[in-house]
């Protein structure tokens, strides 16, 4: 069976920027304290009126772009969104009309925060089994809609942006994923989550006044939970992959929180010159931390051929998930 391997990335990131000095004025507080507590300077904020889809579709045309693949040639795209554009149709079916993809399947995929990582995974059995051969995976998320705008604890953690990534067959037996590993605890789905809007609990005019229509964040024990399934979840997919962490190349996790990313390193053993790290710049993008990172990493020059590539998410569900690579 022939490994799934990545033929190109893309990202896109909104024109607003959003620093920490203009939410010290709203907020009432110092930008130090941002900064500290956070790890980040600035985040990027889509305009009114744009959705998921409008972010992805252009994260996936740089994409399609470096990989040197039409969208007429693609079979199936994969969008991991927690802000779809709407309940349904699917921010992928939106994508797919968009770049005029209609060769392609598409569906949605929510884990949140791990959701690249569970697309990715997802992606690559489709095209490990052969029954495709190109797969576009889009990760693309709006956190400005669904913030409450009163909230300065959860206001200055996010940011809106889109990465997405081509999978091919590899042509060449040592290379693409190596090593791929999700898990998830729903017990833990009361530690972030959006109450409101879905089946469960209409946006009543009641609800509206409580808020429950934006993220709810238990802040103290997500973070020890995020920094606890970061490191497990690295060390389960680098035994999968029979793997030591000094093997890794670079080490892309989700762009949470700088501190908590610290921690992470630290209880790994990975130097922070291996990482990749744009939390300062973009604050936490949900599921497209990830492919937003890989993007950079890869049109900066920080990958060679055969490097080993280590990514990691965690988030909401509680899920988590990691993929090992070695790139083409």
């Amino acid at each position: 069976m022939p490994k799934a391997v990545v033929l190109g990335t893309g990202s896109y990131l909104p024109e607003k920027v959003v620093d920490n000095g203009f939410l010290a004025r709203v907020f009432g507080c110092e930008e130090e304290w941002i900064l500290r507590r956070t790890g980040i300077r600035e985040r990027r904020f889509a305009p009114e009126g744009a959705g998921a889809s409008t972010l992805g579709v252009e994260a996936s045309r740089r994409a399609l772009e470096a990989a040197g693949v039409k969208p007429e040639e693609l079979d199936l795209i994969i969008c991991a969104t927690y802000t779809p554009d709407m309940s349904f149709p699917s921010t992928a079916c939106l994508i797919q009309h968009t770049l005029a993809a209609k060769r392609a399947g598409a569906f949605d995929l929510q884990a949140a925060c791990s959701g690249f990582v569970y697309a990715l995974i997802t992606a690559s059995q489709f095209v490990a089994s052969g029954l495709y051969r190109r797969v576009l995976v889009v990760a693309s998320d709006v956190n400005s809609s669904i913030i409450n705008p009163r909230d300065r604890k959860v206001t200055a953690l996010f940011g809106d942006g889109a990465g997405a990534v081509v999978l091919g067959p590899s042509e060449d037996d040592c290379a693409g994923i190596i090593g791929e590993y999700m898990g998830a605890d729903g017990g833990g789905g009361n530690l972030f989550c959006r109450p409101a809007g879905g089946s469960r609990m209409a946006l009543t005019a009641e609800v509206l006044e409580k808020g429950l229509q934006y993220i709810q964040m238990d802040g103290p024990t997500l973070f020890r939970a995020g920094v606890e399934l970061m490191v497990a979840a690295s060390r389960k997919v680098l035994e999968i992959a029979r793997l030591a962490v000094s093997d890794v190349d670079l080490f892309i996790p989700h762009q949470a929180n700088r501190r908590m990313l610290d921690l992470g390193l630290q209880r790994l053993g990975i130097p922070f010159e291996k990482t990749v790290v744009n939390l300062d710049r973009y604050a936490n993008t949900s599921s497209a931390t990830i492919p937003i990172a890989l993007d950079e990493a890869v049109r900066s020059g920080r990958l060679e051929k055969e490097d080993i590539l280590l990514l990691t998410g965690f988030g909401a569900g509680l899920t988590w998930g990691s993929v090992v690579l070695r790139w083409a």
